[in-house]
């Protein structure tokens, strides 16, 4: 399973961005998705996550701001990001996970200006 994604890109604060990641392979519907993202010096951490039957969760920092949602005829999943913070200053990166199994994309970087 390969993973694209792209719709990073700077954004002054209270802006919004769409990130998409498009997977190869026939197999995304089964497959749970996520978002990460990891800050300059800082770990990476989970932002949000939809499961193979479009149950979605979300790290309290984005709940009411991003969305994640998936379109299994395009193999792609998205994030939609709105009210962006320069504190969601990032590398995003998408994941592809199924039991103990998982693929990552390369990231895309998100700036948020001041």
């Amino acid at each position: 399973v390969q993973l694209q994604a792209s719709g990073g890109g700077l954004v002054q604060a209270g802006g919004s961005l769409r990130l998409s990641c498009a997977t190869s392979g026939n197999i995304f519907s089964i497959y749970g998705m996520s978002w990460y993202r990891q800050a300059p010096g800082k770990q990476r951490n989970l932002v949000a996550l939809i499961t193979s039957d479009g149950s979605t969760s979300y790290a309290d920092s984005v709940k009411g701001r991003f969305t994640i949602s998936r379109d299994n005829a395009k193999n792609t999943v998205y994030l939609q990001m709105n009210s962006l913070k320069p504190e969601d200053t990032a590398v995003y990166y998408c994941n592809a996970w199924r039991g103990v199994t998982d693929y990552w994309g390369q990231g895309t970087l998100v700036t948020v200006s001041s």
